[in-house]
Parts: C-alpha cells; sequence; structure tokens
C-alpha cells in the first residue's frame, strides 16, 4: 500500500503532467510551459560563493553533410575498443562554472540565471540524508519552488530562476517527509546553505532500494560511428548495475530520439524490470537520419521526464543523456529544454549528461546547464592516449565509461546505506 507522502506526489506529478500535456503534443499548447519560459530571466549572473557539500539559428550547411554518416550499428564487436570518459561535477567547481557561463558568446542557448544559489540539505536525528523530502520555497505567501530531495538529501534553488522572487527579502522554506516537517525562514543573500533536520530517524537502507535508470539517446545518423561501443557501453553498464551487492529494485527504460521528418521523433522503451528483455531493446536500436545539425532534444527530454512510469515514494532516479548534438531552438510549437529541465529537477529525476563526439560548444552549454540543474554531472567521451577532449573542462581523470557511470550509480545508493 502506497504511503500517504507517495500518495501526494503522485499527485503532484499528475498535476503537473496534465499541466505540461499529454502525449506527443507540442509546447505551444502548453500553457504551463510558456509560463515557465516567460518567467526565466535572461541573463548568466555573477556572484554566487556558497560552497557545495557533496553529501556527496542553426548552422546546417557543411557541417550537417559531414555529419550524417550510415544507418549500421557500426563494425565487428571483437574490433572495438571500450570508450573511455571524463567528467565534472559544476556544483562542486562552482566558481568556475560561473566564469564559464559568464564568458560563453559561442552560439543560441535558453539562459537560466542560476548565479544566486542555496544548497538545501535535509538530515534526520541521526544526521543520515533524507531522500525524497518534499521541499517548498515561498515569499510573501507565494510559492516559488517545489522539488524533492536527491539521495544526498540535497536539493538546489536559484530565485533568479523565477520571477515570483523578484523583490524578495527573505524566503520561507517547509520540507516535509512522511509525518515529520520543518519551517525555517532565511535572509536573501544571506547563509547559502540552508540546513534542516527532520525530527525522524531512518534505517539505512542497504539493500532493495527502488531505482529507475533511464536512458535518453539520440539515435540519428551521425552517432553511427560511435553507436555500436554505446550500446556495449549501455550493455555492459545494465548488466553491472542489476549484479550489485546492493541488489537495488532496478528498472531500465529509453527514450530513443532523432529529428522531425525522420521515420520517428521520439520512442519510449517504458520501465522493464527484467534486464535481458531491456538489452535485446538496447541491441534493437540503430542510428539513422538527421540531416542536419541538431536534433529534437527538447521534446526527447519531455518524453524523457513525463512519459515513463517513473516510480514515486523513495525510488532513486535517475536519467542519462547521450548525443553528439545540441537541441534545435529554432522549431515552432516545440518545449524547451530549459522548462524540462527544471521540471525534472522538481521531480527528483537526476540527469548525467554524456557528450559523444562532435559535440558543439553551444552543445556543451546546454549540457551543462541540464547537468548542473539537476545535480548531475557532465560527462565526456575523451579520444587518444592522452584522453584529450575539446571541451572547456580542466583537472579531470579518464576511465572506461562503463566503470564510470557504474561508479556514478554506486554513489547514489550509498547515500541511503549511511
Amino acid at each position: 500500500m502506497a504511503s500517504e507522502s507517495e500518495d501526494d506526489e503522485a499527485e503532484d506529478f499528475a498535476a503537473a503532467d496534465d499541466a505540461s500535456g499529454d502525449g506527443m503534443a507540442l509546447g505551444g499548447d502548453d500553457a504551463d510551459h510558456d509560463a515557465m519560459e516567460d518567467a526565466m530571466d535572461d541573463g548568466g549572473g555573477r556572484g554566487g560563493d556558497g560552497d557545495y557539500d557533496s553529501m556527496a539559428s542553426d548552422d546546417a550547411g557543411d557541417e550537417a553533410s559531414a555529419r550524417v554518416s550510415s544507418s549500421s550499428g557500426g563494425g565487428d564487436d571483437a574490433a572495438r575498443p571500450a570508450l573511455s570518459a571524463g567528467e565534472v561535477n559544476d556544483n562542486e567547481r562552482w566558481d568556475e562554472y560561473l566564469l564559464y557561463v559568464r564568458e560563453y558568446s559561442a552560439g543560441p542557448v535558453h539562459e537560466v540565471d542560476v548565479s544566486e544559489r542555496y544548497i538545501i540539505t535535509v538530515t534526520d536525528t541521526a544526521e543520515r540524508p533524507v531522500h525524497n523530502a518534499r521541499v517548498v520555497v515561498s515569499a510573501a505567501g507565494v510559492t516559488i519552488f517545489e522539488g524533492r530531495t536527491y539521495a544526498s538529501g540535497q536539493t538546489l534553488f536559484f530565485p533568479l530562476a523565477f520571477e515570483a522572487s523578484e523583490g524578495a527579502e527573505s524566503f520561507v522554506l517547509v520540507v516535509e517527509k512522511h509525518e515529520s516537517s520543518s519551517q525555517l525562514e532565511f535572509v536573501r543573500g544571506g547563509e547559502r546553505n540552508w540546513a534542516v533536520t527532520l525530527d525522524m530517524e531512518q534505517a539505512a537502507v542497504v539493500e532493495g532500494v527502488p531505482l529507475d535508470i533511464l536512458f535518453l539517446l539520440d539515435a540519428t545518423g551521425s552517432m553511427a560511428d560511435e553507436i555500436g561501443q554505446i550500446k556495449d557501453s549501455l550493455l555492459s553498464i545494465s548488466t553491472r548495475i542489476g549484479a550489485l551487492p546492493s541488489q537495488p529494485d532496478l528498472r531500465f527504460g529509453m527514450v530513443a530520439y532523432r529529428d522531425r521528418g525522420d521515420e520517428f521523433v521520439t520512442r519510449l522503451y517504458d520501465f522493464e524490470p527484467d534486464a535481458e528483455r531491456f538489452l535485446e531493446t538496447i541491441r534493437g536500436v540503430v542510428a539513422d537520419g538527421g540531416d542536419d545539425w541538431p536534433e529534437s532534444l527538447n521534446e526527447a527530454l519531455h518524453v524523457a521526464v513525463h512519459q515513463p512510469e517513473w516510480r514515486h515514494g523513495d525510488a532513486v532516479r535517475l536519467m542519462f543523456l547521450i548525443a553528439d548534438a545540441r537541441p534545435h531552438l529554432d522549431y515552432p510549437d516545440d518545449y524547451s529544454y530549459a522548462v524540462e529541465m527544471i521540471e525534472a529537477h522538481q521531480r527528483g529525476i537526476k540527469i548525467f549528461s554524456i557528450a559523444s563526439s562532435g559535440l558543439e560548444p553551444p552543445g556543451e552549454y546546454i549540457f551543462r546547464q541540464i547537468a548542473q540543474h539537476t545535480m548531475g554531472r557532465f560527462i565526456f567521451i575523451v579520444y587518444g592516449e592522452g584522453g584529450t577532449t575539446p571541451h572547456n573542462v580542466s583537472r579531470y581523470t579518464v576511465q572506461q565509461l562503463d566503470d564510470l557511470v557504474v561508479s556514478l550509480v554506486e554513489e547514489e545508493l550509498a547515500f541511503l546505506a549511511r
């Protein structure tokens, strides 16, 4: 039987889905999305001195013709080397990230001002992180932000991303989990780390954590040269996560996407508890289509956030975006990746963005936005003996992509075992 808090959460999610539209209807008819987009300010902003506690018009032309390749999955399995990758946590390197945002000028993106950042950390009386606590921030009786804490017990609040915060001098924070709740008031511009202790004590969850993992995969022709390696990695990752000693209650899902005018724009494979069936789904992915550089990532991200049957309650919800191209920002009646990343954040869905070869600077900026906003990581495939990357990152270590992804999943589960 679902708990009262799970029922409330399900109602919250259902209401959000009703507001954001059903099926494949595009965002032109989406009043809730329009309102959120209108509320976004256009700045990258300056400042941001809070510490991060890790309780842890598009250019098609010649470039497009160079990118579109065959629709094969590519090559002899035995000849394919494993992919290597690096990663950066922009929430930990906050000042570096803000500098990167301020200096960015490479192409069109949706700017969401995150320079004023508050880190909300919720623990119980035993100082264990409280996962999936409901967090509400308001000012003068007006709700500005609602969200859920991640497995680390943390979430982030960015006042400048919401028009309703304009003029607010203080914020009221309400945190709830089961029968426990706490209300605190914080002066704006003061302490950037908001710590809340709920009057409850949780048992450490060592085994059987509900874990939903969704892969959001660019399946256009430009991915053909790497799709075989990526499929190998996904097969390995899925098998290894299923064999973790913590034995999570694991389900995998996938959204494959291409572009308008292709055989399909998005294709949803909903969460599947049967690992073998999911592996067959991965094996069936073929790279094709995508006649210009950007793809329909806006719509794909909307589908990935809203249409799969994500579990509520204390499920850990993770998404891995794997792509080599930025989204179209010129389509009429489209969704906005900026709105979708905010809605993923509100639902406690953590997104890890994985940049495949060929991702341009606007794509890097967008991928890092999505990962940073949802407390994920920006992951990038590296090449050559030195593990080089064209991306604007430094001080990273290189390991096999499979190892990196599995370690990130283990890190999420470890928060709950404390």
